[in-house]
């Protein structure tokens, strides 16, 4: 199935879950990412069981803190 993951399309094995394309983009400290899934937020506790499905547009979202 193609993904666009981050503003690129990429091809993946279907049956894939959010925590696998974690896994599979090799993304750092993941407890740290939000996701969105075609814009929708997908909370952190459903990563495991949140499903992809060909065409699904992914954008991990990384929280920058400083300043003061």
């Amino acid at each position: 199935m193609k993904l666009t993951v981050s503003g690129n399309v990429k091809e993946y094995a279907g049956g894939l879950t959010v925590r696998k394309l974690l896994e599979l983009e090799q993304v750092e400290t993941p407890e740290y990412v939000t996701v969105s899934v075609n814009d929708e937020f997908i909370p952190t506790g459903d990563f495991d069981t949140a499903a992809l499905s060909d065409g699904d547009s992914v954008e991990f979202l990384y929280f920058m803190g400083g300043g003061r």
